[in-house]
């Protein structure tokens, strides 16, 4: 029996929309696959808990029908932290862009990766910084003209899935705009997945980067995307040479067996108060 229709305003703030992003923003189509994986998970959308920090894909959260956070530059992962603690059995997810999540926020991803607690963080990679006028990132290709450098970045850019299992993410994924039935299923993975999942999406902002790197529209900017990518079934049987300058796309890492931290607080609580306890019967 086939699945029915997902009601994508059922999940959305229909008085908040039309939305701010340019049009044929990726965000959008990231949003569209959140909301698919959501309905393919049956979650009560009153259980989940979505976060952000600032720039354009922060704003996210504002057109969602779920408990919603928008907070401060950077600092989406510390709230999102402070509300898994408080609240363990709620779906936390956490929607960033490269250099909320890794330059300003940098610290914060690594010490979540470490942690391993139960969120699912989207990064929208864009290669740019959009909303704040199109300074280079931690992503921006070696090269790759920005605000900040009109010449060509001659910064090294992050990978940021292997950012993320260097860290100790225990779910790590890579998708594109170009495929949204893929990341669809990767965001529900990730989603589904008890520790910290990352998925970065690697997406279009033709309004900044774009049009200072010759691809000033929506469908140019995609394509260049749908041609780097590969994905990884296809990507283990090419040679080095094939790979080159290619981008690997699917599900990069998954450990299972590593322990969960709100999981190991609970456990960490019980000693304390057995021991509290036991020190109270015994008059001592």
């Amino acid at each position: 029996m086939a699945k029915a229709a997902i009601d994508y305003l059922y999940y959305l703030r229909a008085d908040k929309l039309p939305h701010m992003w340019c049009p044929g923003c990726g965000i959008g189509i990231v949003v569209k696959a959140m909301i698919g994986a959501i309905d393919d998970l049956g979650w009560d959308k009153n259980d989940i808990a979505v976060i952000s920090g600032i720039g354009c894909t922060s704003r996210a959260p504002g057109y969602l029908d779920m408990n919603t956070l928008h907070t401060t530059h950077g600092r989406a992962l510390t709230f999102a932290t402070g509300v898994k603690m408080a609240q363990s059995t709620k779906h936390v997810i956490v929607i960033s862009g490269d250099g909320d999540a890794t330059a300003i926020g940098g610290n914060h991803f690594i010490h979540a990766c470490r942690r391993n607690i139960d969120i699912t963080e989207i990064i929208v990679n864009n290669n740019i910084y959009g909303m704040t006028g199109g300074q280079f990132s931690p992503t921006t290709p070696y090269g790759a003209k920005a605000a900040t450098t009109p010449y060509g970045n001659i910064d090294p850019s992050f990978d940021l899935v292997e950012l993320a299992k260097g860290a100790g993410a225990t779910y790590v994924a890579r998708a594109s705009v170009d495929n949204g039935r893929m990341m669809q299923k990767l965001l529900r993975d990730g989603m589904e997945h008890h520790g910290f999942s990352v998925i970065e999406v690697l997406a279009n902002c033709h309004t900044q980067f774009g049009r200072r790197n010759k691809m000033s529209d929506a469908v140019t900017m995609i394509d260049w995307i749908a041609n780097r990518v590969v994905a990884k079934a296809k990507a283990d049987k090419m040679t080095l040479e094939e790979l080159e300058g290619k981008v690997i796309t699917g599900l990069m890492y998954q450990n299972k067996e590593r322990p969960e931290y709100t999981d190991e607080y609970d456990k960490l609580i019980e000693r304390v108060q057995a021991k509290t306890s036991a020190k109270a019967g015994s008059g001592k």
